[in-house]
């Protein structure tokens, strides 16, 4: 949308059928030969409907793009929308609850999970209810960055990095704290799977020998580097403080011993799903007529994003550079932004 020329643009049907419909006509040409008027606009509400996964953000930020390139006065006046469909559907029993995202899911099985939940430290400090749910936040956060950091190296081990240290940016601290590393693998492991070798000076590597069998698993230097990595080792003293020894989780009956931050978190998630139907809508298309009334369509209880422009001449800016055809801008972009996100859906 961008990038493509006006007339070519005009030649997509979908553009043309949009046209019409919204009735304010195109361009800067004059009124009456179809030029825009958006005092033509036959509706006062123009809501963007598209999936709430990754290619629905995608076919929004084109009709974005659209929107502020081609009709920013309809912006402006406060008529462009953003329709808010859920992602999941939660069932147990009779209850059904419709979810916007992966947060509104985590944050539901969390309810269900943490009523009657204790979480006891190696140091003695006890969490239930309102302030176990607050330091719920830390183990989440905690799995979260974990689990993008690398999708090698099983979270089990990797969280114990995580404890000892050893995830820094600062290649003296990681060798520092790789003994360490090594020491609480072996704690974490089987007698007979024991024998773990850790090395911090160039990325991470360790490896083990178990039955002739050589494992080994490696964290480019680069991966040290990034934003997951150095959030983890910001925290590193308040999850060793946590985890010097496993923790015990206390979830009905059971209190298991949990080694680590994802290995916690992962347990409650697990308990908030039990006799929980979860279904996950791929797109729009997937619900009934009724669902998607309830959830998308009814005016009573649907939820809206008025889209508005704070600073033209930044949000202009942006378009240009993530979505324009000068390669360089956004190569530039990129790299000055990788090592700065948090969570890419690619």
């Amino acid at each position: 949308v961008e990038r493509a020329r006006f007339d070519r643009m005009l030649g997509s049907q979908e553009i043309g059928t949009l046209i019409t419909a919204l009735g304010t006509g195109i361009g800067p040409g004059a009124v009456e030969q179809g030029g825009f008027d958006a005092g033509k606009l036959r509706y006062h509400r123009i809501v963007i409907m598209t999936d709430a996964d990754v290619d629905g953000s995608h076919i929004r930020t084109l009709l974005l793009t659209f929107f502020f390139r081609q009709m920013r006065e309809l912006i402006e006046r406060g008529h462009l929308y953003i329709a808010q469909p859920p992602l999941y559907r939660a069932k147990r029993g009779n209850d059904e609850r419709y979810l916007k995202d992966d947060n509104a899911l985590e944050s539901f099985l969390l309810d269900k999970a943490l009523a009657d939940a204790r979480l006891t430290y190696a140091n003695g400090d006890v969490h239930e209810k309102e302030d176990l749910r607050r330091e719920v936040n830390l183990l989440r956060e905690a799995s979260h960055n974990l689990k993008r950091l690398s999708s090698v190296i099983p979270v089990a081990l990797l969280e114990q990095a995580a404890i000892a240290g050893v995830l820094n940016p600062d290649p003296v601290r990681a060798t520092a704290a790789a003994p360490d590393f090594a020491t609480r693998l072996n704690a974490v492991s089987l007698p007979t799977e024991q024998g773990w070798v850790v090395s911090a000076d160039n990325g991470l590597t360790l490896s083990r020998t178990v039955r002739g069998v050589a494992e080994r698993y490696a964290l480019e230097p680069s991966a040290m580097r990034s934003a997951e990595a150095r959030w983890l080792a910001e925290r590193a003293t308040a999850l060793a403080q946590r985890f010097s020894v496993p923790a015990k989780l206390k979830l009905d009956s059971q209190e298991p011993a949990v080694a680590g931050p994802a290995t916690a978190y992962d347990r409650i998630i697990a308990h908030g799903r039990r006799g929980l139907s979860v279904q996950r809508f791929k797109g729009l298309g997937e619900m009934n007529p009724d669902q998607l009334w309830q959830t998308t369509l009814d005016p009573s209880i649907r939820t809206l994003l008025q889209v508005k422009v704070g600073d033209s001449e930044d949000a202009a800016q942006v378009f240009s550079t993530l979505m324009g055809d000068v390669v360089e801008p956004r190569r530039d972009f990129i790299v000055g932004n990788a090592l700065k996100v948090a969570n890419l859906d690619v």
